[in-house]
């Protein structure tokens, strides 16, 4: 049984006591200079969890999840990742990275390199591995994403679909405890999208653990294991995706899911 469907202030979601927790933040704040975007935020994702954040636009979305590798540093707040306490100051933040893969909308990918040397280049540098031992890595995680048949292919002969697959090969050479994407799709044409949906798919199912911040709500509906919805850098509510999208128990998500039903 999938966790129950919690209202604001309830108590975290239940689940089987058999996962470990992998991400547990506790009162996440974060300030722009007087404007304060992440206004405590509790959260916890369990091992192969996927879990899909929504909320409209200037909500905190991304905000939290770059906190959650300290892209962006919290202004309050802990974040324990694997065991570790990622704001210590004592903390290695690279080596928690390494734990932590996250693909961005925007690809990132070295335009003057190809796709192999593109997934090379991080095993190489993050893990110190050999050219042998990156390049057989690579070209598995390029084999994972479809992309097997491009490794010599350079960002420009490739679709937005694929360079976005590229990156992903990338994050998952890597072998993170857990994936973040952060609206990976927002930037491709809409012909495109299913490519990465159906990767994403297939790694949810390989038993990656998850969180994706998108506005695809009918992958939110299909593969999700827990939604949560923000708004105004709160978690309102969370739950199963049919509590969510069906039977949304907060005023502010039903306003929400109404409005992107009705586009």
């Amino acid at each position: 049984m999938g966790p129950e469907s919690q209202r604001e202030g309830g108590e975290p979601p239940l689940v089987p006591a058999a996962r470990p927790r992998l991400i547990e933040a506790r009162g996440v704040q974060k300030y722009f200079g007087d404007v304060q975007v992440l206004r405590g935020i509790d959260f916890e994702v369990f091992d192969r969890e996927l879990v899909f954040i929504i909320g409209p636009s200037g909500s905190g979305k991304s905000t939290f999840l770059r906190c959650l590798n300290r892209l962006e540093e919290p202004s309050a707040g802990s974040i324990i990742v694997d065991g570790v306490d990622i704001l210590e100051p004592k903390t290695d933040i690279n080596d928690v990275r390494q734990r932590i893969g996250m693909v961005f909308q925007s690809f990132n990918l070295y335009p003057h390199m190809t796709a192999l040397s593109n997934v090379t280049l991080a095993l190489r540098r993050a893990l110190g591995l050999s050219k042998a031992e990156a390049e057989e890595k690579a070209h598995k995680a390029l084999r994972r994403v479809h992309m097997a048949e491009f490794a010599s292919q350079y960002p420009s002969q490739l679709s937005g679909g694929q360079q976005q697959r590229v990156a992903i090969a990338r994050a998952i050479a890597l072998e993170p405890r857990v994936m973040l994407f952060d609206e990976p799709t927002s930037a491709l044409d809409p012909e495109l999208v299913g490519g990465v949906l159906h990767v994403m798919r297939e790694l949810r199912d390989d038993g990656m653990t998850m969180i994706v911040v998108s506005h695809e709500m009918a992958f939110a509906r299909a593969a999700a294991d827990r939604v949560i919805f923000m708004a105004e850098g709160k978690i309102i509510e969370q739950g199963l995706p049919d509590a969510i999208f069906c039977d949304p128990q907060h005023e502010r998500t039903r306003s929400f899911i109404g409005q992107i039903e009705h586009r």
